[in-house]
């Protein structure tokens, strides 16, 4: 018989996607519903909190078709994120999401734990909602709405250093802001037990995690040379390697699997700029089929975040004549999305002296066969997507097993549930025209 189901719920940038799994890993069940992202501005990035963050979350719940309830459930979240909330935990403020200009006045690169985009948040919160009883981010209002538990997992608070001291809010940090840190979550480490949803005697609640943490535990990204590709909204591209020394303009940061590390950091070349730019296009259609009679993106619609932590940038196609058409656009964009990887992989490739192996793949964007076909030409490696492109999801159910206590060990145990899709091997017919388009997609960003 199968054992207790969990329940995991990734808040996206497009949408919230619920899964239930056994102990396995195998998917019982799931659901995905969509939500708007809000642009006011060219360098403005939103969400409706009460629609993404809370509605999203129940409803994900709701729409999955189980038999008896969870044993314990988790939300997982992009970062940094943070709205400002009245004292039912209504929001006063749209939710700011990660490259948000209002987020700006840190350093030009490093991560949000480095760069103080959460902090600068909470300063314009604050400002914009002066009389607010708290300011949550994502993964808060989404344990508030489910369980009435206003808390935040270790992991997702470490995003706030230095007014998370990785043990608790900083007074003195707060005071600068212009808030108390008791306007911010109740702190709970990562795969605990937080609370019950619907009552008492309902699904243990975990207090969640950082979308990113929660997919590569069950991505089967482990061996340094791996990887790591995350096609979602955001293209993230990690390299596991076995130093942490610097990669300039790039992120460093431990590794789930013991004594390593992941390096490289997102770009905004994913699935906002693909959507955005083949608009128009259509995919049934047959593609570019002249590997020389391709136009060359910058895909900057919102600037760029690693290597180049601009804002500012925007996009440009260029190269462009009267032998392209829409397939040959469509793939252009793809490949700008590939030659991001590239980039990132050859980054670390230098810095750390890794010679990149194969690449891991997740997300909703493996199930677009052009775009995992343009990532595998462009690095010239091959690609294995997951088989449960939901892996963020997939996570957030193995640490809801945690707080549910249906585990012994930790995090890392995770890995079993890792389960490879199909293979995309990159087509050496494009590749002499791929390597010139490169060198072209360089200067342009430079």
């Amino acid at each position: 018989m199968r054992g207790p189901v969990t329940v995991g719920i990734d808040i996206g940038t497009s949408s919230v996607k619920a899964l239930a799994a056994d102990e396995n890993g195998t998917v019982i069940s799931q659901s995905r519903i969509p939500h708007e992202i809000q642009i006011p501005a060219a360098d403005q990035f939103q969400h409706d909190p009460a629609v993404a963050w809370c509605e999203g979350p129940r409803a994900a719940l709701a729409a999955l078709d189980l038999a008896e309830a969870p044993a314990g459930i988790s939300v997982s979240a992009m970062v940094p994120s943070i709205a400002a909330v009245d004292s039912d935990g209504r929001p006063l403020t749209p939710g700011l999401l990660y490259g948000d200009a209002r987020g700006q006045g840190g350093p030009s690169s490093g991560n949000p734990a480095e760069s103080g985009e959460l902090v600068n948040f909470l300063r314009w919160a604050n400002a914009a909602a002066p009389a607010a009883a708290g300011f949550w981010p994502a993964t808060t209002m989404a344990n508030h709405a489910l369980a009435g538990e206003a808390v935040i997992d270790t992991t997702t608070a470490s995003v706030a250093y230095p007014l998370f001291d990785w043990t608790a809010w900083d007074p003195a940090v707060a005071a600068e802001v212009g808030i108390r840190t008791d306007q911010l979550p109740r702190i709970v480490p990562t795969g605990w037990a937080c609370g019950h949803v619907g009552g008492p005697d309902g699904p243990v609640l975990a207090p969640g995690c950082i979308d990113v943490i929660t997919d590569q535990i069950v991505a089967g990204a482990r061996e340094v040379g791996d990887v790591l590709i995350l096609m979602g909204t955001t293209l993230i591209v990690n390299t596991v390697t076995s130093r942490h020394g610097p990669v300039p303009e790039h992120w460093v940061m431990p590794f789930t699997e013991p004594g390593l590390f992941l390096a490289g950091g997102p770009s905004n070349a994913g699935g906002l700029f693909v959507n955005w730019a083949t608009r128009g296009t259509d995919p049934t259609r047959p593609g570019a089929t002249h590997p020389d009679r391709v136009p060359v993106w910058a895909p900057y619609p919102r600037g760029e975040r690693v290597p180049l932590h601009d804002s500012t940038r925007r996009a440009t196609l260029t190269d462009l004549d009267l032998t392209h058409g829409p397939a040959e656009i469509r793939r252009a964009a793809f490949e700008a999305s590939g030659f991001v990887a590239r980039r990132m992989i050859e980054a670390v490739g230098a810095a750390h002296g890794v010679t990149p192996r194969r690449i891991v793949a997740t997300g909703g964007g493996t199930r677009v066969q052009e775009w995992v076909q343009a990532i595998a030409d462009c690095t010239g490696l091959a690609v294995q997507c997951t088989a449960v492109p939901e892996g963020a999801a997939l996570g957030s159910a193995f640490l809801a097993r945690l707080a549910a206590g249906l585990e012994d060990g930790g995090m890392t145990d995770a890995r079993r549930w890792a389960r490879a899709g199909r293979t995309v091997d990159p087509d050496p017919v494009w590749a002499e025209a791929l390597e010139r388009r490169y060198q072209r997609f360089v200067e342009l960003s430079a």
